[in-house]
């Protein structure tokens, strides 16, 4: 009986993967003793490039195999997920208003406009086209998918000529000048019950979706 030609005996596997891991603590730990923030980072990096690693968990899945395979449940999954951190986000952001604290994160808050839905259309058709978005490059890079690497390349070409040109977009094609943050619009808990209540139906039209693509 022939073995398998992919397997391959690799005794030195262990000893290599030990030797990345105490790598990567001690370079925790010396952020630590820099940055305890910096430290965080690295450490969440970590583990979440370990879980979408082995979960196989992609953001782009999630956008193309309902169109492709009819398949919702990685769909399903990013909705689920967007649930919980609006949720999650939310109560930290609403305990800084009670505290008379300013509210974490309201520098994110961009000016919409054309370019807006323009970049959606671009990044949405490249994630496509290159099998991952930030998260999967980053983590099939990881993998040694050589095509990946390539996409990384263009992926911050891309990046550094957005960062350039954004001031150009945003001064003449703005169509709300400083965005829109619901909490203002509507209050918190309405605010709150809006986006999961969009969650919701989204994600009741995802599982429709796969029960009428499943029975065609």
């Amino acid at each position: 009986m022939m073995s398998d030609p992919r397997k391959k005996n690799r005794p030195n596997q262990p000893r290599t993967g030990l030797l990345l891991l105490t790598a990567c603590v001690i370079i925790g730990v010396f952020f630590a003793f820099r940055s305890p923030l910096h430290a965080f980072y690295w450490f969440s990096g970590l583990g979440f490039g370990y879980v979408l690693q082995k979960s196989r968990f992609c953001f782009t899945a999630g956008f193309r195999d309902p169109h492709l395979l009819g398949s919702t449940i990685i769909t399903q999954s990013v909705l689920i997920a967007l649930g919980l951190t609006t949720i999650g986000f939310t109560i930290i952001k609403y305990a800084y208003v009670l505290l008379s604290l300013p509210i974490p994160g309201m520098d994110y808050i961009h000016p919409i406009g054309i370019y807006t839905l323009l970049g959606g259309i671009l990044f949405g058709v490249g994630m496509v086209v290159a099998g991952g978005c930030a998260s999967g490059v980053l983590m099939r890079v990881g993998d040694g998918f050589l095509i990946q690497m390539v996409v990384l390349l263009f992926f911050v070409i891309g990046s550094l000529l957005g960062v350039r040109d954004l001031p150009w977009w945003k001064s003449g094609f703005s169509l709300v000048e400083n965005g829109i943050f619901l909490p203002d619009l509507f209050g918190w808990p309405l605010a709150l019950g809006i986006q999961l209540f969009v969650l919701a139906l989204l994600y009741r039209f995802a599982k429709n979706w796969e029960e009428k693509k499943m029975n065609e």
